[in-house]
């Protein structure tokens, strides 16, 4: 750990790589392609959903594959920013494939889907390697409020371009407006839905200018092995870290958790949007407007969060967290269109109706707030967590089993969700199956004693 604090512009200039990355998960995964995908280059909502539940897990079993040997490999030779540059290529070009994903053109879903698995493989590399800094920037008893610190700037980097993406590209199609009522910018054709395909070479543009003040400002590790020599001793390292899981019971615990609650959190923020679009048939406004408030609130979770990290302990805010997620999911299944709470009759939405006019749009967007305040602790107090039960020495290899107990089993919750919708004809009942993946990694979490406790 470090002994004295980082200079402030290096601090920033870490936390601002959340900011960097953050539109590939807002614009194009939840609030913006994922529901213009479902709705317009799919068949029909169904089987988009399941296209990109598909993908997503795709993508998550690549992640989770990657992610351990390269951190170990990063750890002997050093030099993390090299690895950052590395997985910057993918992450880019991944996005800018968006562009070519046309509705009605041969290869619109295979630039759609491969576009979107290759981006988020070359975000959550990177990640792990951002995450492996952050001893070197921060005293042990700060480290929760600088995991928050990234996770808040995250929102609002992902706040602030989800307003420009809805104040200038994305329109709608029936009267080529955006949501301020004005013609999107550079000639986009709402009716090819250029500006929705536009978020993707926007995210790499974002991400790129953002992601600079990291290379030039944030402190690296110095050069190490070369790269052929760390290769071996890395990836004999890596297989002796996993098999000192069977002797660190707390660590294999938690990674155990992280693995179930982080799979449910993913597939119930990835289909958010979806979910809006064909449970309460909302169009690109309430979407923009569903998208604006919930970041808001995870920008004051992440905050809070990061503040009861440093005072209760990370393992309470998780564990808070989770009892938050699993009551939103309970609400949210038992929204309809004509039913909240199941049982209580109220009247649906109605086209054209007052923005989010009824009582079933009002009672989602609710708990939908509580859920992006639950939803930023929650990933900030793990990376915490996960800081003070790691070994300083294999720290990047201990973020890269994070990265795989995040993201191994990823697909299992977009997977299941598109069954039981497939089974039950009903997007809300495909959520319940989430209730089960919070609950069980709570109880594993309740098992896992942290280093001051034992």
């Amino acid at each position: 750990m470090t002994a004295s604090p980082a200079p402030r512009r290096a601090v920033w200039a870490w936390a601002m790589f959340d900011a960097a990355t953050q539109p590939i998960f807002t614009l194009i995964a939840t609030f913006v392609f994922a529901p213009f995908f479902a709705a317009q280059i799919a068949e029909n909502p169904a089987e988009g959903q399941a296209a990109w539940g598909f993908a997503a897990g795709a993508a998550g079993f690549a992640i989770g594959m990657l992610s351990p040997p390269l951190g170990a490999i990063a750890d002997r030779t050093g030099r993390r920013k090299l690895w950052l540059a590395a997985f910057s290529v993918p992450l880019v070009l991944g996005c800018w494939a968006l562009w070519f994903a046309e509705p009605g053109a041969p290869y619109a879903m295979a630039f759609a889907l491969g576009g979107f698995a290759v981006a988020t493989i070359g975000a959550e590399c990177a990640t792990a390697f951002t995450n492996a800094m952050m001893p070197s920037l921060a005293r042990p008893e700060a480290l929760g409020r600088l995991s928050g610190l990234g996770w808040a700037l995250g929102y609002v980097g992902g706040l602030v371009a989800l307003v420009f993406a809805l104040f200038f590209l994305s329109a709608d199609p029936r009267d080529g407006e955006t949501l301020i009522g004005i013609a999107p910018l550079f000639g986009l054709d709402p009716r090819s839905f250029e500006g929705d395909r536009a978020v993707g070479p926007f995210a790499a543009l974002w991400y790129l200018v953002l992601v600079t003040p990291l290379f030039l400002f944030a402190p690296d590790e110095p050069r190490g092995m070369p790269i052929r020599q760390a290769v071996r001793a890395g990836l004999a390292d890596l297989k002796r870290t996993i098999l000192d899981l069977r002797g660190s019971r707390d660590l294999a615990l938690f990674l155990l958790a992280h693995m179930l609650y982080v799979d449910g959190l993913t597939a119930l923020f990835a289909f958010g949007g979806i979910y809006g679009a064909g449970a309460l048939g909302w169009g690109v406004i309430e979407l923009g407007v569903f998208g604006i408030l919930v970041i808001v609130s995870g920008v004051v979770g992440a905050l809070v969060g990061g503040w009861l990290d440093d005072r209760i302990g990370p393992q309470k805010v998780v564990a808070g967290s989770l009892a938050l997620l699993v009551a939103s999911a309970v609400v949210i299944v038992s929204i309809e269109r004509a039913r909240v709470l199941f049982v209580v009759p109220v009247a649906p939405p109605v086209a054209d109706d007052a923005l989010f006019g009824s009582t079933p749009e009002r009672l989602f967007v609710a708990v939908a707030l509580v859920l992006g305040a639950a939803g930023g602790p929650l990933q900030a107090a793990s990376r915490t967590m996960l800081v003070k039960l790691a070994p300083p020495d294999k720290l990047t290899q201990a973020f890269g089993l994070f990265a795989l107990s995040g993201k191994v089993t990823s697909f299992l919750g977009p997977t299941l969700v598109a069954i039981v919708t497939v089974l039950t004809d009903s997007q809300r009942v495909g959520v319940a199956v989430l209730m089960g993946f919070f609950l069980a990694g709570g109880a594993l979490l309740s098992a896992v004693r942290m280093p001051d406790e034992r």
